[in-house]
């Protein structure tokens, strides 16, 4: 496993990861104050392993990869290892008899549980550091007792699906409508999920320069330029926020979140 960040600066610093399996290597991307539990689900999303089927095995960490809990900052990363997976996808078990899932009613699921995430010291930890960390600019003042609305670009704001070639096909139809109306009541701040350049340029067809695309923030700001939400006359955008802004948590319970 090689990482792009130092191992002093790894709980801020979004880390690319290299995993060996099967005689493959697969690229997971993950942050310092990620669990070993967040990166077996991460390595899942790209070899269909489920966590539980996971053994980690990373030179000098020994039994300490067993500890879903452990934040990935605590490991002694260096940029001249990887980490080799051992596991076996479901498709490829053997088995006797087929068991029945167990059907979960949605309707059963209470409020302790996420009470629980909340008040998880781990989370606490995640989350301060994240506010100490990040650095939030303002693009405008926020206002005196307004609530807050974060919303997603993608599939919110903008379709990137869409077969569309220019921003105003791509855009979400009465767009400029629905924020002009919940400004009134909420400041808006624009948030996106997106990690990859890679991603941006097949989504974003209607960017024709790569150069102009130096990093996340500055694709988030000029897609929102493109759709006209930065200089609307009828509302004000707050903020605009990166994936880096965002902390994952982990649920205890077997049902899963």
């Amino acid at each position: 496993m090689s990482s792009t960040a130092s191992t002093s600066s790894v709980s801020e610093e979004e880390l690319t990861l290299i995993v060996k399996w099967s005689g493959k290597e697969y690229t997971v991307q993950v942050c310092g104050d990620d669990t070993i539990g967040e990166l077996k689900r991460r390595i899942c999303e790209v070899t269909n392993v489920l966590p539980i089927r996971q053994k980690l095995l990373y030179p000098k960490v020994g039994s300490k990869l067993a500890d879903e809990s452990l934040l990935l900052a605590q490991l002694p990363l260096e940029s001249s290892l990887k980490m080799t997976m051992i596991g076996t996808t479901e498709d490829d078990i053997i088995v006797d008899t087929v068991d029945t899932p167990e059907i979960v009613d949605d309707f059963e699921l209470g409020q302790e549980e996420a009470v629980d995430i909340k008040d998880k010291e781990v989370n606490k930890q995640k989350l301060r550091r994240r506010i100490s960390q990040y650095k939030l600019e303002l693009l405008n003042p926020c206002r005196a007792g307004k609530k807050l609305l974060v919303l997603d670009i993608d599939y919110t704001l903008f379709d990137h699906r869409s077969t569309a070639e220019n921003p105003l096909e791509l855009m979400r139809p009465y767009l400029h409508e629905f924020l002009t109306s919940v400004y009134s009541e909420y400041d808006i701040m624009i948030w996106s999920a997106t990690r990859h350049l890679s991603c941006i340029i097949c989504q974003s067809r209607f960017i024709l320069n790569y150069e102009i695309v130096m990093n996340i923030m500055k694709w988030i700001n000029l897609k929102m330029s493109q759709l006209g939400v930065l200089d609307n006359p009828n509302y004000k955008i707050t903020a605009l926020l990166d994936h880096i802004a965002m902390i994952t948590v982990q649920s205890t319970s077997q049902r899963g979140l």
